[in-house]
């Protein structure tokens, strides 16, 4: 038997701007909430699903340099471009951390600069 990848913890400074961008996103809803130490989001059906959740927990450190692990996310209803103009509008903001000029994929950034890429491939809705 192997794991499963069941919740990603994301250290924040500000939980609710964090929980309304990535459940944005990703179309996540609140789950659970101890207010001002976390809010954990996933997706509509609840926990134990296909997707982790995602556990965001208030952390006022500053964020230093780039992450060493990050979020890919790919479109499911939309083509690339389409997915990026939405993403854009919600508060994503392109950033370079080296990547080639014709990069299949765009490097973005949520509201705390946590890097994220948008990835062309189309992925079927779950």
């Amino acid at each position: 038997m192997a794991c499963r990848i069941g919740e990603i913890v994301l250290k924040c400074r500000d939980l609710e701007a964090l929980a309304r961008f990535w459940s944005e996103v990703l179309d996540f809803v609140e789950l659970d909430r101890e207010e001002g130490v976390y809010i954990e989001i996933g997706p509509r059906e609840g926990f134990g699903g296909p997707q982790p959740t995602i556990f965001l927990i208030r952390n006022d450190d500053p964020k230093s340099g780039h992450a060493r692990l990050h979020i890919d996310v790919n479109p499911t209803d939309r083509d690339q471009a389409a997915e990026l103009e939405r993403l854009l509008a919600v508060g994503a903001v392109p950033v370079d951390i080296g990547q080639p000029a014709d990069a299949s994929w765009h490097v973005l950034a949520d509201p705390e600069g946590n890097e994220f890429c948008l990835l062309s491939s189309r992925l079927d809705p779950l």
